[in-house]
C-alpha cells in the first residue's frame, strides 16, 4: 500500500486566541508529510513503535464509536488487518513541534478509513467544513485530550483555512509568495519538543486570572484578528505593525509558553524590530513561528539557530 501524502500545518495566526473566539488562518506546510505504509521485513524500532501507537488509536476510535461520541463509520476489520500486516505511519513532520504531526495521521486514517466520507468534491460548504472540523475534533482528542479540529481539517484538505469563530469557518486563497522577496515566515527550532495537553491547561487556568483574561479579550485578540486581515490583504506595513505588538503581548503574558533560553531572543526581536516571533501551536517548545522583512539581517541576527522559510513576502 502506497497511501496519499497528508502534509504539516502551520497555524499562522490564533493559537489559543480561537479559544476565545479570536479568527485563526492555518496553512498547509508542504516540507513536512507523512503516508501510511506497511513496513518491510525487518522494522525498525520507529516503525514498531508506530504500529503499536497505530493500534491503539484504533481502539481509541472504536470506543469512541461504540459510545456514540463520533458520527462515523469506519472498515475496523480493514484497519484491524492492515495493523496486523505492519502498517504505520511514514512521517517526516517532527512530534511535539507545533506543526501538526497528529491532526495528519487523523487525517489518513479517516480518508483510508471512514466509509461515507464528508465529500470534498465542488463546493466546499460550510456545513461540511464544519461537519469535518467536528469529526476531526474527536478523533483528534486522543492525541492531546482536547481538540478544535482544525489540524487534521487543514491536512485532509491541503488548503488555508479561515476561522471566523468556533462555527464559522471556510477555505481562503492567499497572497501569492514573492519568491524573489526580502521578507518571510520562518520557523524558528526551540531544540527541545513540547507537549500540547499541559500547555493547553496551564492557558485554560489562567484564563480564571480577570486580568488575564481581559488582556486576551482586548489585546490579544484584537491583534490576531487585525493580522490575518492585514496578512490575507496583503498589507505588509501594517500587518508587521500589529506583528510587534501581538508578539509583545506574547511576550508579556504567554512567557510559560516560552523556554527561558529563548526569552532573550524574543526580546532581541522586539528592541532591534528585525525580527517579531509567536507561538506556533501551544508553545512549550518545538518550533516558534518567525516574521521579518530582511531575512538575511535576521540570519544573521540569529546566527547559530535553524530556521526553515514557509512564507516569502
Amino acid at each position: 500500500m502506497k497511501g496519499p501524502l497528508f502534509y504539516a500545518k502551520i497555524l499562522l495566526f490564533g493559537e489559543y486566541g480561537i479559544i476565545k473566539d479570536s479568527k485563526g488562518l492555518a496553512i498547509p506546510f508542504n516540507a513536512f508529510k507523512g503516508a501510511l505504509r506497511f513496513h518491510t521485513d525487518h522494522p525498525s524500532d520507529d516503525v514498531v513503535k508506530s504500529n503499536t501507537h497505530l493500534k491503539k488509536y484504533a481502539a481509541y476510535l472504536k470506543s469512541q464509536v461504540d459510545e456514540q461520541h463520533l458520527d462515523v463509520r469506519f472498515a475496523f476489520e480493514r484497519l484491524d488487518a492492515d495493523l496486523e500486516k505492519g502498517m504505520y505511519f511514514d512521517s517526516s513532520i517532527p512530534m511535539g513541534y507545533g506543526v501538526g504531526s497528529s491532526g495528519a495521521i487523523v487525517a489518513a486514517i479517516y480518508d483510508r478509513y471512514a466509509d461515507h466520507k464528508v465529500s470534498v468534491l465542488g463546493s466546499l460548504t460550510r456545513d461540511k467544513l464544519l461537519e469535518l472540523k467536528s469529526q476531526f475534533a474527536v478523533m483528534e482528542s486522543h492525541f492531546h485530550g482536547t481538540s478544535s479540529g482544525l489540524d487534521p481539517l487543514n491536512s485532509y484538505l491541503s488548503l488555508p483555512i479561515l476561522i471566523h469563530a468556533k462555527d464559522h469557518v471556510e477555505s481562503t486563497p492567499i497572497p501569492s509568495q514573492n519568491v524573489s522577496g526580502k521578507g518571510a515566515v520562518f520557523l524558528l527550532d526551540s531544540g527541545i519538543t513540547g507537549e500540547t495537553a499541559p500547555m493547553v491547561q496551564l492557558f485554560m487556568d489562567r484564563l480564571k486570572n480577570k486580568q488575564f483574561e481581559e488582556v486576551m479579550r482586548e489585546q490579544f485578540v484584537q491583534y490576531t484578528d487585525a493580522c490575518i486581515d492585514h496578512f490575507l490583504n496583503g498589507n505588509v506595513r501594517s500587518l508587521f505593525s500589529d506583528l510587534r505588538k501581538l508578539s509583545g503581548v506574547v511576550f508579556d503574558h504567554f512567557k510559560p509558553m516560552i523556554p527561558a533560553n529563548f526569552h532573550d531572543i524574543w526580546q532581541k526581536g522586539l528592541e532591534t524590530d528585525t525580527y517579531y516571533l509567536k507561538l506556533c501551536g501551544s508553545g512549550g517548545g518545538g518550533y516558534f513561528l518567525g516574521f521579518t522583512q530582511d531575512l538575511e539581517a535576521t540570519k544573521k541576527a540569529l546566527e547559530g539557530h535553524q530556521l526553515e522559510v514557509v512564507y516569502t513576502f
